[in-house]
């Protein structure tokens, strides 16, 4: 499947809200303040939570200023959004993604799910190394619920909540193992993890590398939909 051609059929940015067009500045905004520093139209999570930086309006050149005094010169960041482009002479790497949304997915508790605590992050950290899901930082876990199945001990495949813009709540740093993959194991953490967002009257949304398509038919299959399409990028501040 093409990505690219599949998205311009099915993008549907009527699903959602407009807050879902700058998740991670209505996050840092919003409910994830504790966990932010901010600068005029510039903020970021703290390092040891997670990379990202937003920007409130990526079309004004202020606003990249205060991001750059945020993280200091040839500091690198995440930041991510449609059409987001960083002053000239600053590197960046790009990947495409996706943003979806829930529609119908099934919500329910998993059994064989347990909750990760703090004490549980050099395991995530190890699975995470292994499996390549995205960014997680020491305590990227205090964001919200992480749910992870465990086989003989291990821990082996594992999803949780990451930007939280006002009424929604984003499931991330899904994973599993390769030796166990096949069962069903992401779908059964995806759900379980949807029950507790849904259980506090909040929406779903997902964001996905566009070139991950397995995931992205996986997301798909279980009742979410293709909101837009949006570019991950790594920045680094020019000296």
């Amino acid at each position: 499947m093409n990505v690219a051609e599949f998205a311009s059929v099915t993008a549907d940015p009527g699903l959602g809200e407009p807050i879902l067009d700058n998740p991670a500045w209505a996050s840092l905004t919003g409910p994830h303040i504790g966990f932010s520093e901010r600068l005029g139209g510039a903020a970021r999570y703290l390092p040891e939570v997670a990379p990202f930086v937003a920007v409130a309006d990526h079309r004004d050149p202020q606003h990249w200023l205060d991001a750059a005094e945020l993280v200091g010169p040839g500091g690198t960041f995440a930041i991510a959004g449609s059409g987001v482009t960083p002053p000239s002479g600053w590197p960046v790497e790009i990947i495409e993604g996706v943003q979806l949304v829930d529609v119908d997915l099934v919500k329910e508790a998993e059994p064989a799910a347990v909750r990760l605590t703090a004490a549980d992050v050099p395991e995530i950290l190890d699975l995470v190394a292994r499996t390549q899901p995205g960014p997680f930082r020491p305590r990227t876990i205090e964001l919200g619920t992480y749910l992870g199945i465990r086989r003989n001990g291990q821990l082996i495949a594992m999803a949780g909540e990451r930007l939280h813009p006002a009424g929604w709540t984003e499931i991330s740093a899904v994973c599993t193992d390769p030796a166990f993959r096949g069962q069903g194991l992401a779908t059964r953490l995806v759900s379980a993890v949807a029950a507790g967002i849904a259980d506090r009257g909040e929406r779903v949304l997902l964001h996905a590398a566009a070139r991950n398509v397995t995931a992205i038919r996986l997301y798909l299959s279980i009742g979410f939909r293709l909101r837009r399409l949006t570019t991950f990028h790594s920045v680094t501040v020019s000296d």
